[in-house]
């Protein structure tokens, strides 16, 4: 296969309702950015070995269960998740507080960077 050393693939705004197929890319895909589709799970996730960035704001994603599926990659450190129907309901600062709790390797949600009160 030709994509045996992919890093970054950018597949947002194009109608995607399942990451069936990343297994192919799992052990070299660095990022990747599912922004503005149809997902409603993270079903296939657990192969990305080598995630850092995960874009996958404006999706439909409903069930904490999705955001614990990446919570053992120690590599992801950044991602955007705003817009799901998860999160819509929550202030902010809840929001933050609950992603950093599940996700204990997370440095940026949002774009904005996830303080920690044992970091100060």
């Amino acid at each position: 296969m030709g994509l045996k050393n992919l890093k970054i693939l950018s597949l947002s705004r194009n109608n995607i309702s399942s990451l069936d197929g990343v297994q192919a890319v799992g052990e070299t895909l660095e990022e990747l950015w599912m922004s503005y589709n149809n997902l409603t799970n993270l079903n296939g996730l657990e192969s990305l070995t080598k995630l850092r960035v995960f874009y996958i704001s404006h999706n439909r994603i409903r069930d904490w269960k999705d955001v614990d599926r990446i919570a053992d990659r120690s590599s992801l450190n950044e991602l955007v998740f705003a817009g799901n129907p998860l999160v819509e309901h929550l202030e902010e600062e809840d929001y933050f507080k609950l992603i950093a709790q599940r996700l204990p390797n997370i440095k940026k949600l949002d774009g904005e960077p996830i303080v920690r009160l044992d970091e100060k």
